[in-house]
């Protein structure tokens, strides 16, 4: 038996992902031993208290967000992804950027060039374009879909049951 197939048999993929899966373990590992060579006990408790806030505070809260959104839009399943999707993006950016939109980080400013006052308006701005752009696409999807049901455009199945001459 070759020994690619004893791999494949073996690990379940071939040599390449397990190289490239190896290779992602290796540069994790590197960036991890730079982390704590600085603050050890500050990263060890940062990565905790992340870890914790996110399981025990973040998660029920977008959970219940989301089932809220998912139970007022009824059967029309489709459009929650509409709402999701943007306030996926501006969280992460408010996850991101918290201390310089909230004004706690003062000591970025001489580095950034950036006055502290500018972030809370650029992240309002962007959360309101990716709702915009999301509003869009749900409107361009919505009026190419009405087109086509104007059109009389019929399923593939259907279509296939002509008869014949």
């Amino acid at each position: 038996m070759n020994p690619r197939a004893v791999l494949r048999r073996w690990y379940g993929e071939g040599p390449l992902h397990l190289l490239l899966l190896a290779a992602t373990f290796a540069l994790a590992g590197w960036a991890g031993v730079r982390l704590l060579a600085g603050d050890t006990f500050a990263v060890a408790v940062w990565f905790i208290g992340s870890a914790l806030l996110h399981d025990l505070v973040l998660l029920p809260l977008y959970a219940s967000a989301d089932l809220v959104v998912r139970r007022s839009l009824g059967p029309r399943s489709g459009l929650v992804n509409h709402i999701r999707v943007p306030a996926f993006l501006s969280g992460l950016l408010l996850l991101m950027w918290f201390p310089l939109i909230t004004r706690h980080a003062v000591r970025y400013e001489p580095y950034s060039g950036l006055s502290p006052d500018v972030f809370l308006g650029n992240w309002l701005l962007i959360t309101a374009v990716l709702c915009a752009g999301s509003a869009l696409v749900l409107v361009v999807r919505t009026v190419r879909s009405r087109r086509g049901e104007g059109r009389g455009v019929q399923p593939t199945a259907v279509r296939g049951d002509r008869p014949r001459r």
